[in-house]
């Protein structure tokens, strides 16, 4: 993972808390990543513990997408070794940190209730997030990405169109499920930033690790779905997650600069790693025994793995020279 991924979260967490007496939590665009509301387990977790839970999944989402694209530019150049390093990382960071977190701060819900969160995830985005994103990147001349700011605004409108129609179908037994959405696959290949303004830099790395974590909330809410014997829809759950990976954080990561060299994808990913390992989640998990939340264990577990996952990294980049 990576040290803007936590430091956006927590700035972005200040925000949220005052206007969370108001609005529900939000899905995966929201800068601040809210969850769901809290299940047993996480009701006994204070309030910070929660937040650090949070910026842990959102991290840990963005950690998965980012690597699964250096591992597909480190097969474009040749280096299959590399590329099955950083699937394997991905994969970690998604089905065991993510995961774990998830289960420990009670994100997913039944499947009315995750609709229900993804519905105002979706509204936020298309509504607020998006549209303000693209008046700024106009006004700051980053033509590009206003464009593809506005048409993921509209994107995100359908998906909540979708969702309010399947939450009625869940509720009243009435209507069905709609087909799941198809996503556009945007090829990510290495490249420099296509955008000029500082402002739309920070609001395209706000909008990456909202997708990343999208994807990664929806395809929980669809394991909970088929668990339940609702294969429709865990299958539209699956296909929105998709486009929010595949085509909506694909496309940033290109305006982006996300993915450069194999060399220089290995130094960030050690970079964040090595963070992670020493800083954050250390730091974490002191805030959580001080106030004997459980919660403390992953923390300290999570940090033992990311200090693995930088060595492995710094042994594939050692190999690279």
């Amino acid at each position: 993972m990576f040290r803007r991924s936590i430091r956006v979260f927590l700035v972005s967490l200040c925000a949220l808390t005052a206007a969370s007496q108001t609005a529900p939590a939000l899905a995966g665009g929201d800068p601040a990543g809210a969850s769901t509301a809290p299940h047993a387990t996480a009701r006994t977790l204070r309030a910070q513990t929660l937040a650090d839970l949070n910026a842990a999944m959102r991290g840990e989402a963005y950690a998965y997408a980012a690597y699964s694209l250096f591992a597909a530019e480190a097969d474009r150049q040749g280096l299959p070794a590399v590329g099955r390093l950083l699937r394997s990382t991905a994969r970690t960071e998604l089905n065991e940190h993510l995961r774990e977190a998830a289960t420990l701060a009670g994100l997913a819900g039944g499947n009315a209730a995750n609709l229900r969160q993804a519905i105002n995830g979706e509204t936020y985005e298309h509504q607020v997030m998006y549209r303000r994103f693209a008046e700024q990147a106009r006004a700051d001349g980053d033509l590009e990405a206003a464009k593809l700011f506005t048409e993921i605004a509209a994107d995100e409108g359908r998906h909540r169109d979708a969702f309010r129609t399947a939450l009625a179908a869940v509720t009243t037994g009435r209507g069905t499920i709609p087909a799941p959405p198809k996503a556009d696959v945007v090829a990510v290949p290495a490249g420099l930033p296509k955008v000029k303004a500082a402002r739309t830099r920070a609001n395209l790395d706000t909008a990456l690790h909202g997708e990343a974590l999208a994807h990664a909330k929806y395809m929980l809410f669809a394991a909970h779905a088929r668990q339940t014997g609702n294969a429709a829809l865990a299958r539209l759950w699956e296909g929105t997650a998709g486009i929010e990976l595949h085509e909506h954080l694909a496309g940033e990561a290109v305006l982006a600069g996300l993915v450069r060299t194999t060399r220089e994808n290995l130094r960030k990913a050690i970079t964040g790693e090595r963070n992670e390992a020493t800083t954050v989640y250390p730091g974490f998990a002191r805030r959580a025994t001080a106030v004997g939340d459980t919660a403390a264990r992953y923390f300290r577990d999570t940090a033992a793995d990311e200090a693995k996952h930088a060595a492995a990294f710094q042994k594939a980049l050692d190999q690279l020279r």
